[in-house]
């Protein structure tokens, strides 16, 4: 499933019905913004962002620390979206676990806002197995901040890990980038080793469910071996730094 581009820019530039892509959701007025993927509408709800993961702030959440650029994303959301119409459009799953509807968001005036927060550097690419509409121009928008080291990507904070250091970030969503040695399937699960010993070693595994979806892409893990790669997604500690990949967009093949 990839969207197509042209037609998305199209649709922005008229302000047109969502792309094919997306379910139109109708439209609401934002009245306003919690932080800078989060906002709340006229008729009551509040809607995520679906797709970008832009940096946290506390919202009284008990010892917890204001990422570094939050403040400047809410300000930026704010002044494109504050007290403006939008219209909805559904890629996925429509409601998270605390309610929030997950949509895209395109203003009246033309403007996709998950693709305008990745472009200006104020967000991450943050997917999801059942929401994965527009992920590759998602993906585009934020490489393209990244060369130029707007927002968040002139931050070391957001700096992209190497696999070697990846223990260092275990607890936190994080973009990580190494070399593949082997891919196996053991028992319906997959994994992607970085490193010789895959007991202290950087891995991505793969849960047998979403191992199906792969398959679906006809996307073999073994054609991951040797390719150097970024992997994002919550890192934990298990036999070393692990990252449990849901979907194939979260695994970018890069250059060599």
């Amino acid at each position: 499933m990839r969207a197509r581009f042209v037609p998305l820019l199209l649709c922005l530039a008229a302000a047109a019905p969502m792309p094919d892509d997306l379910a139109d959701g109708g439209s609401a007025r934002v009245v306003a913004v919690v932080d800078g993927d989060t906002v709340r509408l006229d008729d009551g709800r509040e809607l995520r962002l679906v797709g970008i993961q832009a940096p946290k702030l506390p919202l009284d959440r008990p010892n917890f620390r204001a990422w570094p650029v939050a403040q400047t994303a809410k300000e930026r959301l704010e002044a494109l979206a504050g007290g403006r119409r939008v219209h909805l459009g559904y890629g996925g799953r429509r409601l998270d676990r605390y309610g929030r509807v997950l949509a895209h968001l395109v203003t009246e005036g033309g403007v996709w806002l998950q693709g305008e927060m990745l472009r200006l550097g104020l967000a991450r690419v943050y997917s999801f197995a059942d929401n994965r509409a527009l992920v590759p121009e998602m993906l585009a928008q934020e490489r393209r901040a990244r060369a130029a080291t707007r927002g968040i990507w002139a931050h070391p904070y957001y700096a992209i890990i190497d696999q070697a250091k990846a223990g260092d970030a275990t607890g936190h969503f994080a973009l990580v980038e190494g070399w593949v040695i082997d891919a196996a399937v053991v028992r319906g699960r997959g994994y992607l080793n970085f490193g010789p010993d895959w007991r202290t070693d950087f891995t991505v595994t793969v849960a047998p469910a979403d191992m199906r979806l792969f398959r679906r892409e006809d996307i073999h893990l073994a054609s991951y071996e040797g390719r150097r790669v970024r992997v994002r997604g919550w890192l934990r500690s298990f036999n070393g730094p692990m990252i449990e990949v849901t979907h194939p967009e979260a695994i970018e093949v890069l250059e060599e």
